[in-house]
């Protein structure tokens, strides 16, 4: 029986990135969502909660650790990996970005050879079993 595919929600207000992510993601056999703000995820999650959330972390309105405070403080959101995915990580923001519950931390740019590889680094063992395709 093959293993389902796992659902990743990437948030980002850059229809670029959002496009490329779940691009990569898609090839590499990851169920994608996207949401270009917090509201747009925040329905997406009441809807059908991801293993995994890709959260930039600088987005206009709510930004991606309010959220991420948001959806660890919650305890049917509690359990969601969410890695923060962002270009203006500084030396010390990774503190704080775990501090706001942020389970790791992926750069922008994305790295297309590695960056599937990346994530799935990112879940739990039982969960990141995808298979590629």
């Amino acid at each position: 029986m093959a293993a389902s595919p796992v659902s990743v929600l990437v948030v980002d207000d850059n229809v670029m990135n959002l496009e490329l992510a779940s691009f990569v993601l898609l090839a590499e056999g990851f169920e994608v969502r996207t949401a270009e703000n917090a509201d747009i995820a925040l329905k997406s999650i009441a809807e059908q909660p991801p293993a995994l959330i890709l959260m930039d972390i600088q987005m206009p309105g709510m930004s991606g650790l309010d959220l991420t405070r948001m959806l660890k403080a919650d305890p049917v959101t509690s359990g969601i990996v969410i890695v923060a995915f962002t270009a203006y990580a500084m030396k010390g923001d990774e503190h704080k970005l775990r501090a706001a519950g942020c389970d790791a931390y992926l750069a922008k740019p994305i790295d297309v050879k590695h960056f599937a590889q990346s994530v799935r680094a990112c879940l739990p063992q039982s969960a990141g079993q995808v298979p590629s395709g």
